[in-house]
């Protein structure tokens, strides 16, 4: 915690000897960023969906599946219904779209710098 700035001033109430104290104060928290990246989310590749053919194909798969489940079940349970869309979508798009892989970047020190830093080190 930093303070910045600290003034006083008279009292609101002319009637008495308190000092009115006003300070600006800063503080940082810290957030730690690598928490996020601990769960794994499945993402769908939605690039694919931009492509004609792909995007036919994922509609046909969903109408199909919607299809299916209104013949099979008759059941009132809202939750169960939901619970039903939301499996469609996510088995129609993993298998027509497939998951989005993270990019691995190449890191910087790499072999060719570790013999680099070892011939240094000999010298």
């Amino acid at each position: 915690m930093r303070t910045l700035d600290i003034r006083s001033f008279r009292a609101a109430d002319h009637d008495t000897d308190q000092y009115l104290v006003v300070a600006k104060v800063t503080e940082r928290l810290a957030v730690n960023k690598q928490a996020g990246q601990r769960f794994h989310v499945e993402r769908f590749n939605l690039r694919k969906r931009n492509k004609l053919r792909v995007s036919n194909q994922y509609q046909i798969k969903i109408s199909n599946r919607y299809a299916a489940l209104e013949n099979l079940s008759d059941s009132k349970d809202i939750n169960r219904a939901w619970e039903n869309i939301i499996e469609n979508i996510n088995i129609s798009g993993k298998e027509i779209l497939g998951l989005y892989e993270l990019k691995w970047h190449n890191p910087w020190f790499d072999d060719k710098c570790l013999h680099v830093f070892d011939q240094r080190k000999r010298a």
